[in-house]
C-alpha cells in the first residue's frame, strides 16, 4: 500500500512538471509571437475602432480608423475630416485591441506618397502640418522627398514641404 502511495506521489510530481513546462512553453511562443507584430499591423487590426493618437508634436487626434498601410493611417474625426498621418509621427496610440493584421507586401510598399498623389489626383483642399507650422493648398505634386502646394486660388504661390518633415494632412 505504501508503494501505491509513493507512486501515486511520483504521478502527481511528473504530471505538475509536466504541466509547468507546457505553460512555460506556451508563454515563451506568445511572447515570441507578439515580438513578431509591429505597430502597422495593430493599426491595421483596428479598421473600424475608434483611436487616439498623440502626434509628435504634442497634438492629440481623435477618430476612427479608416485604412491603413505599413507608413500610414487614415483617421476619420467626428466632424468627417479626414486625417493622413504617416507612423513616423505618432507618438503613441491607444484604443488597440490585441488583435493585428498580416500587413501583405503590397500594403508594406504603400508609402505615405502614394496616399499623398491620391490626394493631388483629387484636387483635395488639404491643410498639411509640419513641426514648423502649417499651410493650407492642394498638393500640386509629390515628388520623391516633397510635396508642392499651390497656397492661393490662381496657383501662382507654390511651397514645397519635405516628406519627412509632415506631422498630419488633413481635408479641409
Amino acid at each position: 500500500m505504501r508503494w501505491d502511495a509513493l507512486f501515486d506521489d511520483l504521478e502527481g510530481q511528473m504530471a505538475a512538471a509536466h504541466d509547468h513546462d507546457w505553460r512555460a512553453e506556451v508563454s515563451e511562443r506568445t511572447r515570441g509571437e507578439r515580438a513578431a507584430v509591429d505597430l502597422p499591423a495593430r493599426i491595421a487590426g483596428a479598421q473600424g475602432t475608434s483611436v487616439s493618437v498623440v502626434l509628435s508634436d504634442g497634438e492629440v487626434l481623435l477618430g476612427v480608423v479608416t485604412d491603413s498601410a505599413h507608413a500610414w493611417v487614415l483617421l476619420v474625426d467626428e466632424g468627417a475630416r479626414e486625417h493622413l498621418v504617416p507612423m513616423s509621427s505618432i507618438a503613441s496610440i491607444s484604443g488597440l485591441s490585441g488583435a493585428a493584421h498580416h500587413v501583405t507586401e503590397v500594403e508594406r510598399r504603400l508609402g505615405i506618397s502614394h496616399a499623398l498623389r491620391a490626394l493631388s489626383r483629387d484636387r483635395a483642399r488639404v491643410r498639411v502640418r509640419t513641426r514648423g507650422g502649417e499651410t493650407h493648398g492642394v498638393i500640386a505634386a509629390v515628388y520623391a522627398d516633397h510635396i508642392e502646394l499651390m497656397t492661393d486660388v490662381h496657383h501662382r504661390h507654390r511651397v514645397a514641404v519635405p516628406i519627412a518633415g509632415i506631422v498630419e494632412v488633413a481635408s479641409s
